[in-house]
């Protein structure tokens, strides 16, 4: 009986643990050598390369155990009814003793263990595919007219003829999350503040709806002008909210304000309903948030705070470092003179530019993206799609001109 059951059970558990466990093993010290490689070589001043590295490690080790994961899951299921029909066949042709009990039992908790594991493989596989449909194929932005992108709402305008070069939904009117800073900055240096004077963070900034964290304290004192900076380049909540209590009448005056500057830009299908972008309420359309960028890229100082990469501020004695939510900015490849990231729940992973890309000055707006590298994905095959555009439209116009001599 021992030697029958030996080999079953033996299965299961190189199935189910050793062999998960060896593979996994030595990928993980690999990665954990990689990174410890990177950090030691870091020492040196602060370059793009070393600032891009960082984040594709943390993705890559995050999403190994969702890959390591979707395969064992028809093959744990496979499994598991052949240990089931091994445990009901010993158990008809040999008589109970002790140790065969005992044997059973523990093939059976190692049965459950599996089919637990199973389970959650099947979560984890269903959990991979998004939601919405992806491109179906890389060379789609070679097609003129076929430019494929991922953004549920999308808008390219040609600042200069004031055409829409690409559009996607671009009239469905969706929350705009912390793009709302944009109109944000320009009602405060509307009211042409000292940015110098020093403006508090109090209670009243904390974000009690959505519980977003904060390296601002309570208690804190910085510039005007620092706030703006933060707001515009990490997006700082609480740093937006301070500039807004601080208008003169407060909160409900910058409300007001900011629903009047959208007014007054043509914004008719947008809405504003706090300064940060964390509630909800604030709505606009992809044709609206072009004209508030073109609108904001009229403002030297939110071109300058938006593009900025990273600045230290001091906060409470301690040096601190704050980056640009958006990655692009830091790219040679860009030439970048606005840029405003936003993210709830609501609306997905946005992203305005202005940009200048085959010589020519455009806005780009990209809403309610599903994965969090999507939008600077589309920017990319955005910006891909508009150079191919041009070659061939010069190849197009020397042939032509070829065979008109």
């Amino acid at each position: 009986m021992r030697s029958k059951l030996g080999p079953t059970l033996l299965s299961i558990i190189l199935m189910y643990s050793g062999a998960t466990l060896v593979a996994a093993a030595p990928a993980n010290k690999g990665k954990q050598r990689l990174i410890a490689q990177k950090i030691k070589g870091s020492s040196a001043p602060h370059t793009k390369q070393a600032n891009k590295q960082p984040a594709n490690l943390t993705v890559s080790v995050r999403k190994a155990p969702a890959r390591n994961a979707a395969l064992p899951a028809k093959q744990a299921e496979k499994t598991l009814a052949k240990a089931r029909t091994s445990t009901t066949k010993q158990a008809k042709t040999a008589a109970p003793s002790r140790s065969a009990k005992s044997m059973t039992k523990s093939q059976a908790r190692l049965a459950k263990h599996a089919e637990k594991f199973s389970r959650s493989a099947k979560r984890v596989v269903k959990s991979r595919f998004p939601h919405r449909p992806l491109a179906q194929a890389a060379e789609q932005w070679q097609v003129s007219q076929h430019l494929a992108v991922n953004s549920a709402s999308a808008l390219v305008f040609d600042q200069k003829t004031g055409n829409a070069l690409f559009q996607k939904n671009a009239s469905e009117i969706t929350p705009i999350a912390s793009i709302t800073k944009l109109m944000t900055a320009m009602v405060v240096l509307d009211s042409a503040p000292d940015l110098q004077a020093m403006i508090s963070i109090g209670e009243d900034d904390i974000d009690s709806l959505r519980g977003s964290r904060s390296r601002l304290p309570v208690g804190l004192s910085i510039s005007r002008e620092t706030a703006l900076l933060l707001a515009l380049m990490s997006s700082e909540n609480r740093a937006a909210h301070a500039l807004a209590r601080h208008y003169p009448g407060g909160m409900p005056a910058f409300i007001t304000a900011m629903n009047a500057k959208a007014n007054a830009l043509g914004m008719h299908h947008t809405r504003f309903d706090d300064p940060t972008g964390l509630s909800s309420a604030n709505v606009s359309t992809a044709h609206d948030l072009a004209r508030m960028v073109a609108a904001a890229y009229r403002y030297p100082l939110i071109r300058a705070w938006s593009t900025t990469a990273e600045a230290s501020v001091d906060v409470s004695g301690q040096s601190l470092t704050f980056r640009n939510t958006n990655p692009l900015v830091s790219h040679s490849d860009w030439a970048v003179g606005l840029s405003k990231t936003g993210y709830i729940h609501e609306a997905g992973r946005c992203l305005v530019m202005q940009a200048w890309l085959t010589d020519k000055p455009v806005v780009i707006v990209l809403l309610d993206s599903a994965g969090k590298l999507t939008r600077v994905g589309d920017a990319n095959r955005i910006k891909r799609w508009m150079e191919y555009t041009q070659q061939r439209d010069t190849a197009r116009a020397l042939a032509a001109s070829g065979n008109a001599s």
